[in-house]
């Protein structure tokens, strides 16, 4: 091992792990990609197959960030490798010629972006799987490659959490037990599909990385500003698109259930007005959701999103209809009634689901029910609930309970301004949103400022 390559106790169980599929996700400059490589290389060592394939954004990125920089795979093993940018002899494709103690194994070099390249390549069964930045990968080439693997190895930096490597990759994994504890909530609650044997996700942030000086850790912290999104991506290692959120979700907007029910049990908090809201979605091809949404505003004049929870039809044999929406969102009202002993009585549900509204009258009608089932009130416009919205966060006005709001905090975190047209919000992360605006449209009057509004 080169000398230069010191090893924090977690990448020390990170070299020791044997799982057939291991993501590394976490903060810039984490050491993920230098300590990545030296294990991918050992796994190449000791696979009994000889064909191997190392992938990223495009030949030159791979040069430049894996193969020749300082601690690359030239670096650490020397002599044991040679690197063929252009091929040589029956290999034409670049590739690395690696002389391992059993045998001398090929690694193929692959741009993701060269698609008739890695066309050409993928055809057979291969070792071991390295994906750089594997959020930017071409989707059709990590489909492809990693079914023909034995081992996939697959770094990444923090990106939008509704792309599909997510979904269908990244959150299957999850962390060996002993590390749960440093990964961060907010990526530990997005590690939801269900979990597939063997599968691995590692976090490491700037502790990890023993050989990056503390000055230099400072000087990456100061270079970012705080409070932006950029801040959050590469210095906190979150999910989260980079630019153009709606909504700037602080701390301060947070609160725990423990915290909220003490306070209303020393009358510290009382609330005024209890609502809820319904936002739904019935495609079975996208991740849209239907939304329920449980809030109330206090005599304070604070919003609080006391809980949420969505459903989805993606992927299920008898899709959800919309007479299989009230009984659901009963169990949610009374689940939540009881916990917080608050009555929801008024629930407004999305105008333009018509079909949804008339199934939830009709529940009523034939089995009886305390709750009232109203067409939303959307007369104000998005721009302007958006306005509301984002002053009562900045003045902490408007609360979310952190056990309960989970979906609504990811959207929160990932609720964006079109990319071409930046006057206008994205359909889309956003309905636990839209519930919990339908909760609270009808009485935005009672909410912010000093003067109560009756």
């Amino acid at each position: 091992m080169n000398e230069r390559l010191i090893l924090s106790e977690k990448y020390k169980a990170f070299l020791r792990c044997r799982a057939p599929y291991e993501f590394l996700e976490g903060t810039t400059a984490a050491g993920k990609t230098t300590v990545g490589l030296f294990k991918f290389m050992l796994r190449v060592a000791e696979s009994p197959k000889k064909i191997h394939i190392l992938s990223g954004l495009d030949l030159g990125t791979i040069e430049k960030n894996i193969i020749n920089k300082d601690l690359g795979i030239l670096d650490d093993f020397g002599p044991l490798v040679e690197y063929n940018a252009s091929g040589r002899g029956q290999n034409s494709l670049p590739h690395l010629l690696f002389h391992a103690p059993s045998e001398d194994k090929i690694v193929y070099v692959l741009g993701y972006d060269n698609k008739a390249r890695w066309k050409k390549a993928l055809g057979g069964q291969y070792g071991c799987l390295y994906i750089d930045e594997i959020n930017i990968a071409d989707m059709e080439f990590v489909r492809e490659a990693s079914m023909r693997c034995d081992y996939l190895l697959a770094t990444l930096n923090p990106d939008n959490p509704d792309l599909p490597i997510y979904s269908e990759y990244i959150n299957h994994a999850r962390p060996l037990p002993e590390w749960e504890n440093e990964t961060p909530k907010e990526i530990l609650s997005m590690l939801n599909e269900k979990p597939k044997p063997g599968w691995v996700h590692w976090f490491f942030s700037f502790e990890h990385n023993l050989g990056l000086p503390a000055e230099k850790v400072q000087q990456i912290r100061d270079s970012v500003p705080k409070g932006t999104k950029l801040y959050k991506n590469k210095i906190q290692g979150l999910r989260g698109r980079a630019t153009g959120l709606v909504f700037n979700l602080q701390p301060h907007n947070l609160v725990s259930a423990k915290w909220l029910l003490e306070q209303m049990q020393s009358n510290q908090i009382k609330f005024l007005q209890v609502s809820a809201g319904v936002d739904t979605s019935y495609s079975q091809q996208s991740a849209d959701t239907f939304a329920f949404v449980f809030s109330g505003i206090t005599t304070d004049r604070r919003k609080i999103t006391l809980a949420t929870e969505v459903h989805n039809n993606r992927g299920l044999t008898t899709p959800l209809a919309p007479s299989d929406i009230p009984p659901l969102l009963i169990t949610f009202l009374e689940k939540y009634r009881t916990i917080f002993d608050l009555f929801a009585r008024s629930v407004f549900i999305d105008s333009a689901d018509e079909a949804t509204i008339i199934e939830c009258q009709k529940y009523k009608r034939l089995h009886g029910s305390v709750y009232e089932f109203c067409p939303a009130w959307k007369k104000t416009k998005i721009i302007d609930r958006i306005n509301l919205q984002s002053g009562w966060l900045a003045s902490g006005d408007y609360l979310l309970v952190t056990e309960y709001c989970r979906a609504e905090i990811d959207e929160l975190n990932a609720y964006s301004w079109k990319e071409d047209k930046d006057n206008e919000p994205e359909d889309g992360n956003d309905h636990t949103i839209n519930a919990d605006q339908y909760s609270w449209l009808p009485y935005k009057g009672r909410i912010g400022g000093k003067v109560m509004v009756t």
